[in-house]
């Protein structure tokens, strides 16, 4: 048995070489197959790319190999870590158009990271393509990965070509997997989803022992307990079996169905053995937050479940309770990524049918007060008094752009405007650089993907991971509407940005709240400072329109008297903003 992922940067062709092995094991037949087949959710489909990691077995030469297929995009890294934990072995596929490219730099550390023997079998795929560049490719793996060239598998997966090649290096180079059968059980839970029927469906790498359907089972870390009502493997849809044993990759169905009650990471075990539990995974810490909130507040509580599900299958999510007059009660939702957020949205959108409105992402930020207590910041509601404040710090990343060497002046003016650290540029080989550098986390979210694909013709990837908190000088900017601070806008800025960001949203502010009777001034405000404003003009009625002659002095009178009312009006009003205006806002940000 050999249990093995595909790992390599998005769109490489992952799920297309997963296609081709599920075609040639005869796993799923011609009459069902279909493109990107693993790839079950419409947005995967939509967008090209894969979310969720997919555990599948297969037969070939009459060995069974349990292939886990992963995503390739950044923010879905834990994804692909989890994974890796589960098999023995990895193929690192590389796009021979494209080269290697950040993500799969960032993969391959990770596979390195299992130890020596962890298998990595090299693959170059779209050697048909007419812009191939097989041989630079060759040599950039060589100098990556330490192989030789004979090691190096070139295929096409679009057209099949030398596929089984992966296949028989699959089963002659990755070791089979460990485990002893006899043993106590011990099983690895490296993810889960949620049935309304079934309850919580625990995917499990068995590590020792024998899971049979009947079993007590109970979960190390949670304390929970539950039967095996039914065990069985991925062909790729679950298949019910009698038993799951020591090296096999499946499932369990507990019939627990408390949302959270099994977790990734998590030790599945025999009730009443005594075992030691597997070492699990690192929990993810979730570095962009966004605010969602349902606009019919009677959709709260299937919100708050939909969330329970979405983070049973994706632990990396994690949300809290949060409460604004603006927009009622909602929540505070932690993701990887800005793609990871997006991704969230657009599943609660139509796989939930909620109606939500989404804040613009943003960073947690410690804040060390003068009495030597450190706090967490997500939102700028929370921010500290500024009497209160010692030190501000903020997440950094350590940002790995690879671009090809014609485009590197363009990629390095990008990260120019990130206010970061260089650190090194590496030629991986004579057209392909590899920049290192050191930036904001909050600056690399909004917008620096698609401000370095444009300045490189779309040829250059980047990415990241968090290395630490650094001290920065921030300051929390109000937004006064009407002299009145709006904290749904307030938002937390470094102290050289405030004019610009200030600038910027009280702009936006004019251009999207309807006018009043009265005028209203829009301002931006650090420390009781103004430093930024904007007025959005009163409406007028015309109340001169219906004289037909006279001395002008009556016309004067009338204007000042619509004057004085419209002062009168403007003294202690508040202004009625809609909820469109605040979505209008995050969407633009």
């Amino acid at each position: 048995m050999k249990n093995f992922c595909i790992i390599s940067h998005i769109d490489h062709g992952k799920s297309t070489l997963a296609d081709r092995f599920l075609e040639m094991t005869k796993t799923v037949s011609a009459k069902e197959m279909q493109d990107q087949y693993l790839d079950d959710m419409e947005l995967e489909r939509e967008r090209g790319i894969t979310i969720k990691l997919r555990p599948v077995r297969m037969k070939h030469e009459g060995e069974i190999l349990n292939m886990i297929d992963t995503p390739g995009h950044v923010d879905f890294s834990y994804e692909v870590s989890r994974s890796l934990s589960a098999v023995e072995g990895a193929v690192l596929l590389v796009d021979a158009t494209k080269g290697i490219q950040a993500q799969t730099l960032a993969n391959l550390q990770l596979a390195k990271e299992k130890g020596s023997g962890f298998v990595i079998v090299p693959v170059i795929n779209k050697i048909d393509a007419e812009n191939a560049c097989i041989e630079e490719t060759e040599e950039e793996m060589i100098s990556a990965l330490g192989v030789s060239r004979e090691e190096i598998i070139k295929i096409s997966a679009k057209k099949g070509e030398n596929v089984k090649k992966v296949l028989d290096a699959i089963v002659e180079r990755i070791p089979s997997a460990k485990g002893d059968s006899s043993t106590p059980l011990r099983a690895l839970v490296f993810d889960s989803e949620y049935n309304s029927y079934k309850g919580i469906i625990a995917h499990l790498r068995v590590v020792d022992g024998t899971l049979k359907k009947g079993d007590r089972v109970a979960l190390f870390a949670s304390t929970k307990e539950g039967d095996a009502k039914e065990v069985g493997f991925f062909v790729p849809r679950m298949m019910p079996q009698d038993k799951i044993c020591a090296g096999d990759i499946g499932y369990i169905c507990t019939g627990i169905k408390e949302r959270g009650a099994i977790k990734s990471g998590d030790t599945v075990y025999k009730k009443g053995e005594k075992i030691e539990p597997l070492p699990g995974y690192k929990e993810p810490m979730p570095m962009v937050f966004s605010s969602f909130y349902p606009k019919n507040p009677d959709h709260y509580l299937s919100f708050y479940n939909a969330l329970q599900e979405i983070s049973l299958t994706d632990p990396a999510f994690t949300f809290s309770p949060e409460f604004k007059e603006a927009f009622g009660r909602g929540f505070r939702c932690g993701f990887l990524g800005s793609l990871h957020s997006e991704i969230i949205s657009e599943v609660l959108r139509r796989d939930y049918e909620l109606d939500l409105i989404v804040s613009a992402p943003s960073v947690t930020f410690k804040v060390l007060k003068k009495n030597g207590e450190e706090v967490d910041i997500c939102s700028a509601s929370d921010w500290p008094d500024t009497s209160l404040i010692g030190e501000t710090r903020e997440p950094w990343v350590l940002l790995e752009v690879v671009t090809p060497a014609s485009e590197l002046g363009g990629a390095t003016e990008v990260l120019s405007l990130l206010r970061g650290k260089y650190v090194d540029t590496e030629y991986i080989s004579a057209e392909r650089v590899l920049i290192t550098y050191e930036a904001p986390l909050r600056l690399v979210i909004v917008g620096f993907h698609d401000k370095l694909k444009s300045a490189t013709k779309g040829y250059a990837s980047a990415g990241y991971e968090v290395t630490d908190f650094y001290k920065s000088d921030l300051v929390k900017m109000e937004i006064l509407i009407a002299f009145n601070v709006e904290e749904a806008f307030s938002r937390i800025v470094a102290r050289d940005e405030v004019f610009q960001e200030g600038k910027k949203i009280v702009s936006r502010l004019k251009e999207i709240i309807p006018p009043e009777q009265f005028a209203v001034p829009l301002q931006a405000r650090v420390g009781g400072k103004v430093v930024a404003r904007e007025t959005i003009s009163a409406r007028r009625k015309n109340v001169t329109g219906h004289l037909y002659g006279g001395d002008v002095t009556r016309k004067r009178k009338l204007l000042e008297k619509q004057k004085k009312g419209k002062k009168k009006l403007a003294q202690g009003a508040r202004v009625n903003i809609p909820q469109e205006a605040f979505l209008k806002v995050f969407r633009s940000e």
